[in-house]
C-alpha cells in the first residue's frame, strides 16, 4: 500500500464530501430564515442526489474505459464552489439548482478516485478503502461544524468558505495525480515482469453481476437509512428533543467523528475476519439502535445512542466497496461508481419522500420507519455470496 497517495486521496475525499456534510446541518437555518417545511428541506438533500444517482455509476464506467484523474479536480471544484454560491441567493428554486450541480460534482470526484485508491492499496484494499472512507467521514464531520460556526458568524452567506476549499484542493490535485499516475504505471510494469519471471498466471474471474446484484440492494436500503438519519437527525434534535440549531449540528459532528474511528476499525476488521462478516454486523446492529433512538425524549441518551449507531453505520462502507469491487472485479470503476455513489445518492433521491412522511406522521414514526428498512438490509446481508476474488488488481 502506497501511504502517502492514500492518504492524499482521504484528504481529498475530505475536501469534496465537506459539503455533503454541511448541507443537513445548513437546512435549520433555511427553514428558519426562508420559512421552508420539512418536505422543502428535504427537497434541498433531493437536490445534491438525484442526478448523482445516474452520473455516479456512469462516470465510473467511463473510468474503467480510460482514467480521467481529472474528473477528481473537477468534482471536488464543482462540489465546493457550488455549494458556497447557494449562500448569495434567497430563491428556493435557485438554491435547489446550486446544490443540484455541487452533487453532480460530488459524483464525478467518487469513481475515479476510489478506482485511483484500487490501484494504489496493494493486498491491503479493506485498509486502503478504510483510511479513504475515513477522509468521506471526516468531511461529513468536519462539515457541520464549518457551517454553524460560518453561519453564527457571518450569517448564510459565510458558506461560501466551501468554493475556496474546493479551489485550494483541487489545484493540489492538479499537481500531484501525474505524479502518482506514474507511480501506478511503474508498479503494473514491474508487476507483470515479475509475474513472467515466476512464471505465475494472472487469475482472471468473471463479473458476477447476481451477487452484486444483491449488494445493490442492501446498498439501496442501507442508504436510505443513512441519509434519512443524516437529514433528519438535525430536525429531531430540534423538534423532538427541544435543543438548538447549533447543538442539532453537534449530534451530526459527534455521529461522523465516530465514524472516522469505525470506518478505520472496520477495514482493519474486514481485512482480518472478511468482509461478510463485518457487513452482516454491522446491519443486524444498526435496526435496534435506530428503533431506541426513536423512543427517547433525552437528549443525553440520544448522545450516547450515536456511538453504537456510528459502529453500525460506518464499520461496514469500506467492506461494501470491495465486495463490490469484487463481484465486478473486471469493472471496478463501474463497481465503485455504485457501492460508493449510490450509497448516498439513493437515499438522498428518497429523502423527500421521507419528509412528506415526516410532515404528515412526525419525526418520532420517521425514524421508527428508518428502523423498519434497517431490517431489510441486515435481511439482505445474508444472502451475499463470499466473493471469487478477494484480491483483485484493477
Amino acid at each position: 500500500m502506497n501511504k502517502k497517495y492514500v492518504y492524499l486521496l482521504s484528504l481529498a475525499h475530505l475536501s469534496n464530501d465537506i459539503t455533503g456534510g454541511a448541507l443537513p446541518a445548513i437546512l435549520p437555518f433555511f427553514v428558519a430564515e426562508y420559512g421552508l417545511d420539512y418536505s422543502a428541506a428535504a427537497g434541498l438533500i433531493f437536490a445534491s442526489s438525484f442526478l448523482a444517482s445516474v452520473i455516479q455509476p456512469a462516470v465510473g464506467w467511463l473510468a474503467d474505459k480510460k482514467s480521467r484523474s481529472w474528473y477528481m479536480s473537477l468534482g471536488i471544484l464543482m462540489s465546493g464552489v457550488f455549494m458556497g454560491l447557494s449562500g448569495l441567493f434567497q430563491n428556493y428554486w435557485v438554491i435547489f439548482s446550486l446544490i443540484t450541480i455541487s452533487g453532480i460534482g460530488s459524483a464525478i470526484f467518487h469513481p475515479e478516485a476510489t478506482r485511483m485508491v484500487n490501484k494504489v492499496s496493494g493486498e491491503k484494499r479493506g485498509t486502503a478503502l478504510s483510511i479513504f472512507s475515513v477522509g468521506g467521514n471526516g468531511g461529513f464531520a468536519v462539515g457541520p461544524v464549518v457551517a454553524v460556526a460560518v453561519i453564527t458568524a457571518f450569517g448564510i452567506k459565510g458558506i461560501t468558505i466551501f468554493g475556496f476549499i474546493a479551489i485550494i484542493m483541487a489545484f493540489i490535485l492538479m499537481w500531484i495525480v501525474p505524479k502518482m499516475k506514474g507511480e501506478i504505471v511503474r508498479a503494473d510494469i514491474s508487476g507483470k515482469k515479475a509475474a513472467q519471471f515466476s512464471n505465475h498466471k494472472e487469475n482472471h474471474y468473471e463479473n458476477d453481476w447476481n451477487a452484486f446484484a444483491h449488494l445493490t440492494l442492501l446498498i439501496v436500503c442501507s442508504s436510505i437509512v443513512s441519509c434519512g438519519l443524516r437529514s433528519f437527525i438535525p430536525l429531531y434534535w430540534v423538534d423532538v428533543l427541544g435543543r438548538s440549531a447549533a447543538a442539532a449540528g453537534s449530534a451530526l459532528t459527534l455521529l461522523f467523528s465516530l465514524g472516522v474511528v469505525m470506518t478505520l476499525i472496520g477495514g482493519l476488521m474486514a481485512d482480518r475476519f472478511g468482509y461478510l462478516k463485518i457487513v452482516r454486523m454491522s446491519y443486524v446492529l444498526l435496526a435496534p439502535i435506530v428503533g431506541l433512538l426513536s423512543m427517547t425524549t433525552n437528549h443525553l441518551t440520544a448522545y450516547l445512542l450515536m456511538v453504537p449507531m456510528g459502529l453500525a453505520m460506518f464499520a461496514p462502507f469500506s467492506s461494501v466497496v470491495v465486495l463490490g469491487q469484487s463481484y465486478l472485479s473486471r469493472n471496478i470503476g463501474f463497481a465503485s461508481g455504485v457501492t460508493m455513489g449510490l450509497s448516498i445518492s439513493i437515499g438522498g433521491i428518497m429523502v423527500p419522500l421521507i419528509g412528506k412522511f415526516a410532515d404528515s406522521y412526525g419525526l418520532v414514526a420517521t425514524m421508527q420507519l428508518m428502523a423498519c428498512i434497517a431490517v431489510v438490509a441486515a435481511a439482505a446481508s445474508f444472502f451475499l455470496p463470499q466473493p471469487k476474488a478477494q484480491c483483485v488488481k484493477g
